[in-house]
């Protein structure tokens, strides 16, 4: 058994101490097979996401000839001058019988009347001197590998959560020992939530790179000199509702009966897209001003009922509700 690894467990602790936090919640906006840094054009792509923010989102989205802010008509999110998209895979209950059924997000804690989807964070420093560059136009970054099946440290950060009662419970704050870095092998009545961490230090000059991470590094004591600029980061927090499942459907071999979408039943190749879409020099004056969770006046904001409204309907079209025979594109559940 594996929890968070020491340097991990500290990485994150300072994450929620003596930094800012802009943490905001985006509605579902759609769930398909569609992946656009990727499997660019592929439709559909490998496996499911659930994905987050500006209906702009779509199987191909080239920074060169594609203006998302202007392209977007709505968005997800709490704050209405975000139009970027987030998106995870989703995750998948294989009964004992072997089928699969997608499992529902719930709101987090503080956004009740969302409907389902994320809760984003953009955390700064508290020290105003530090200089924060918010990303720009056509910027994007993944991190995790859906391939991983085993705990090693390769620039990815994942954290389960178990809330085995009502109401958030156990719910300490920032990072418990008790969260891991796989998914949770215990019944959690009251759902699981998944938290993934995005880079600190982006090189400055390239807003993507081929394989969607070398422009951006994680920053330990400040940036190195191959990545000097300090941004944002980024993190979400996804609560799936696992407790809708009971344990009699849960599998006769002793395995925890949770998956994502690419196959993945441990739970180390979680793994999350950003693509930035804010407007104008919106983001930089909210990482200027420091804003955190209680709020910013910087930006504007709409309602949760809003936010639902945003939605789009599927491009690749397939039926994911309901109970299914295999995981969508016939991906194989893995362990090793």
């Amino acid at each position: 058994m594996y929890w968070l690894s020491a340097s991990t467990l500290a990485l994150l602790a300072s994450v929620v101490h003596g930094d800012k936090m802009l943490r905001f919640s985006c509605s579902q906006l759609v769930t398909q097979r569609l992946d656009p840094l990727v499997q660019p054009g592929m439709s559909p792509s490998q496996h499911v996401h659930q994905i987050v923010g500006g209906d702009a989102f779509n199987v191909t989205m080239d920074p060169k000839t594609y203006d998302i802010p202007a392209e977007s008509s709505c968005t997800t999110c709490t704050f209405s001058e975000d139009m970027s998209n987030y998106w995870t895979p989703a995750l998948f209950f294989r009964a004992r019988n072997g089928t699969f059924k997608r499992v529902p997000q719930m709101a987090n804690q503080g956004f009740n009347g969302a409907n389902g989807g994320m809760t984003v964070y953009y955390v700064t420093p508290d020290d105003a001197s530090v200089n924060i560059t918010a990303f720009a136009p056509g910027f994007r970054m993944v991190v995790g590998d859906p391939r991983k099946r085993a705990q090693s440290y390769d620039g990815a950060m994942n954290s389960y959560r178990c809330y085995t009662g009502k109401n958030f419970e156990p719910n300490p704050f920032g990072v418990s020992a008790n969260d891991t870095a796989y998914l949770p092998k215990q019944y959690c009545a009251g759902g699981i939530r998944v938290a993934v961490f995005f880079p600190t230090c982006w090189d400055g000059k390239n807003l993507d790179s081929a394989n969607h991470k070398s422009h951006v590094t994680f920053g330990y004591n400040g940036c190195p000199s191959t990545h000097p600029v300090r941004i944002p980061q980024v993190f979400y927090e996804t609560v799936w509702d696992t407790g809708i499942f009971p344990q009699s459907e849960w599998p006769t071999d002793g395995k925890q009966p949770f998956v994502w979408a690419q196959g993945d039943g441990t739970g180390y190749g979680h793994h999350a897209d950003y693509v930035f879409g804010w407007k104008g020099d919106t983001l930089q004056r909210a990482m200027n001003a420091r804003c955190d969770f209680m709020g910013c006046k910087e930006l504007k904001t709409q309602s949760f009922a809003t936010g639902n409204k945003c939605t789009q309907p599927q491009i690749a079209k397939e039926p994911l509700d309901g109970w299914l025979e295999t995981l969508p594109g016939n991906m194989t559940v893995t362990y090793a």
